[in-house]
């Protein structure tokens, strides 16, 4: 794997993405609000951007410290794998950590969810 140079934790994104994500984050769907409640606030120790661009992608959820991404996936998502692949794979081009649960997760396993995320973050978090 090669690890690109890291610019800012927005990693090259264009300015027009930027006014994408806030549009976005007005917009968030159910799953992605009940997750949000739970990680927002330094709630699990570090900060969580919602809709945080990364190079020519918007990430559901960002923390720069840990370097690590949260994905939401709903159901467009069971019919385009190969682009999730290939997404994550860019973002661990930079280093990034990226985990995915899905809308069924979020709503019915929630603290099962939440101990991933802990888990990750402590194992990540320099």
């Amino acid at each position: 794997m090669i690890i690109k140079k890291e610019a800012s934790m927005f990693y090259n994104a264009k300015p027009e993405l930027y006014e994408k994500a806030k549009v976005l984050r007005n917009k968030m769907t159910p799953a992605e609000v009940v997750l949000w409640d739970r990680i927002r606030n330094n709630q699990l120790g570090v900060r969580f951007n919602p809709q945080h661009p990364i190079d020519i992608f918007i990430a559901d959820f960002y923390c720069h410290k840990s370097k690590l991404v949260i994905e939401i996936d709903g159901e467009i998502h069971s019919s385009q794998t190969e682009y999730d692949i290939g997404r994550t794979a860019e973002m661990e081009s930079y280093g990034i950590t990226v985990i995915r649960f899905t809308n069924d997760e979020i709503f019915n396993e929630l603290e099962r969810v939440m101990a991933e995320i802990r888990k990750c973050i402590t194992e990540l978090t320099p």
